[in-house]
């Protein structure tokens, strides 16, 4: 008896050649009409000539299509992983120079939009996720998955002795607060720097958290998302798309 075929694997959505270049923010589908009209849109070294075909959103389309000579920007959905540098935000809204302004320009145009997972603080720097994969986001936000975050901090005084016993408890109130912090893993580093490790993500956990036990935050640096570490090469203000095995090491 024949052993049945393997499982075929799944085909390349396909998507409309100009409904794809305005999601990832070339401009509008006139715009994009008018980039193929003036033979700026290449795929496997041809030049397109209908702005209305449909391409096939295959891993390797950004090898294999070009716009204004340029490798095509990946298409959704898309996670990065970058080095927070100081006085950024990560909110779209907020005043100030924003972590999306460290990317490509057009990138503030894409359908869907990119968005950061859980925010830095503006004084904050360390290890940042922004994403337009909203299944991801959520499942790296959620109480759930358990996925621990780990700062070091460098504080105003040094250590008193008690507070990783504090913070391990699972009792420790914040002002104006009425639920308990969850426990959390607090390593000495020096006399007055702690890496602290937490799973929730509440306004300012970290600040407020050495603010109850008598000290003050001087400096806070992100080291740690789950299993995934900011890498020693990337440079404050960095960014690279994350590999899908160091998206899994997230949940490790």
């Amino acid at each position: 008896m024949s052993k049945p075929d393997a499982k075929a694997p799944p085909k390349a959505p396909m998507a409309r050649l100009d409904r794809l270049l305005a999601n990832l923010g070339y401009g509008s589908r006139r715009e994009v009409t008018d980039l193929v009209a003036r033979k700026q849109v290449m795929l496997d070294g041809v030049v397109v000539k209908d702005s209305g075909a449909k391409v096939a959103i295959a891993a390797d389309l950004p090898t294999r299509l070009t716009v204004s000579g340029q490798p095509l920007d990946p298409p959704a959905p898309l996670t990065l992983l970058m080095h927070k540098p100081m006085d950024v935000v990560c909110s779209h809204r907020e005043p100030g120079r924003s972590v999306y302004e460290l990317l490509p320009h057009r990138w503030r145009a894409r359908i869907p939009a990119l968005s950061s997972i859980g925010r830095l603080d503006k004084d904050t720097t360390g290890l940042l996720l922004i994403t337009d994969d909203g299944p991801f986001l959520h499942r790296v936000i959620s109480p759930k998955s358990h996925v621990a975050k780990r700062y070091v901090a460098t504080l105003d005084r040094p250590l008193r002795g008690d507070e990783a016993e504090v913070f391990g408890a699972g009792t420790l109130m914040l002002d104006g607060e009425t639920d308990p912090l969850a426990s959390a893993l607090l390593e000495p580093c020096g006399p007055a720097e702690a890496a602290l490790t937490i799973t929730e993500g509440r306004y300012h956990q970290v600040r407020r958290m050495f603010a109850a036990v008598g000290n003050h935050v001087v400096s806070l640096h992100r080291d740690r998302i789950g299993g995934l570490a900011l890498p020693a090469d990337l440079e404050p203000g960095a960014w690279r798309i994350l590999t899908p095995q160091e998206q899994a090491a997230i949940f490790a």
